[in-house]
């Protein structure tokens, strides 16, 4: 199995889950799962590109 096929669905998760605590505790800073989210939604990862250990 890919490392990129594990990843994709965790950024997402990870994505909505933060931003769903930023709109319940209305802290700002949680607004940051954006990035992740839409990571996780055009299948890029900059950690992978940075690290080069992702299958491609």
């Amino acid at each position: 199995m890919k490392i990129r096929a594990v990843c994709r669905p965790i950024r997402i998760v990870v994505g909505l889950a933060l931003i769903t605590t930023a709109v319940v505790t209305g802290n700002p800073w949680f607004y940051l799962g954006i990035a992740p989210l839409i990571a996780g939604m055009v299948n890029f990862c900059p950690l992978c590109i940075i690290t080069k250990k992702c299958d491609i």
